[in-house]
């Protein structure tokens, strides 16, 4: 059977994680985080896995390590973040490298080696980077790149306010609200590029995500051609999630139990009026045509 690859494209916060988690409680299907800070975060920092076991010391990792490459090395993942500064960079978007298939076919390995392991068919990758999705698809890695998006004004918000990392207590990185609307315009624009491309790309809001968790997340595995199943973890609007094996990514990634799956507005008040405006006139026209009309 073919290994499916699905790949969570967008802007970070907007999303990912969470649909992410969610698309892991399918038969069948194996959560990996974002693949692309592994390398750095996992293998080099020793960072925890969402299991909470320390990525040296999770069994599915260290299985997956040495499957797909003999065990993880310093040296290999230095070799892929100099792949990666080389060939994965947005500007470079489109263009031919002689280094890409090196690059893709860690990222082919790694993913077959996660399936295996997990016993799975499909993978997920919540990387978002969509210059990572255009080097898997020059290099013949076929993933369907479902595209999070967020109320831009939501996520600039989101990238403004100080949350520490679970991880070491460090502050995560903090855009201001300008530099938020100028990424989320050029993410969602590469994301649409793709799609006119040809590639298998379907877009999911987040507010749909969470105003009906169950209707969103059927139509979606049924675009990504995942096995017929129930929800049985949804109940109303709340998701009982079980652990995961994911790299690194958004906090949430460490949920367990029962969660809330409530709409985050926050940004109606707590992000200052003409900060609302500025990233409105930022990403217009992309706003409206992904519904966010409004500029109240």
């Amino acid at each position: 059977m073919t290994l499916r690859v699905i790949f969570l494209g967008g802007l970070g916060r907007s999303g990912t994680t969470l649909l992410e988690r969610l698309l892991g409680e399918l038969p069948g299907v194996t959560p990996l985080g974002e693949v692309v800070h592994l390398w750095e975060r996992g293998v080099l920092a020793g960072e925890p896995c969402g299991c909470g076991r320390a990525f040296p010391e999770c069994p599915f990792w260290r299985e997956v390590g040495e499957r797909a490459f003999g065990g993880w090395t310093r040296a290999l993942a230095g070799r892929v973040l100099t792949l990666r500064r080389r060939v994965d960079r947005t500007r470079r978007l489109g263009r031919a490298h002689a280094d890409l298939p090196e690059y893709v076919e860690v990222y082919r390995t790694l993913y077959q080696a996660a399936a295996d392991v997990a016993g799975a068919g499909s993978v997920v990758d919540s990387s978002k980077h969509a210059s990572l999705a255009y080097c898997l698809l020059a290099g013949g890695v076929d993933p369907h790149v479902v595209q999070v998006v967020r109320e831009p004004r939501a996520v600039a918000h989101s990238w403004a306010k100080t949350v520490e990392r679970p991880e070491d207590g460090r502050p995560m990185t903090r855009w201001a609200p300008g530099r938020t609307a100028v990424h989320w315009t050029a993410q969602n624009l590469a994301l649409e590029a793709l799609a006119r491309r040809g590639a298998k790309v379907t877009r999911v809001r987040y507010e749909d995500l969470i105003a009906a968790p169950g209707e969103t997340l059927g139509a979606l595995a049924g675009e990504l051609g995942l096995p017929p199943s129930g929800l049985p973890f949804l109940d109303g609007a709340t998701a009982h999630l079980t652990s995961a094996h994911t790299a690194s990514g958004n906090p949430m990634r460490f949920g367990v139990g029962p969660i809330e799956l409530s709409r985050d507005d926050g940004w109606r008040l707590g992000l200052p009026r003409r900060q609302q405006s500025l990233v409105a006139a930022l990403t217009w026209p992309l706003r409206a045509h992904y519904g966010y009309g409004s500029a109240a």
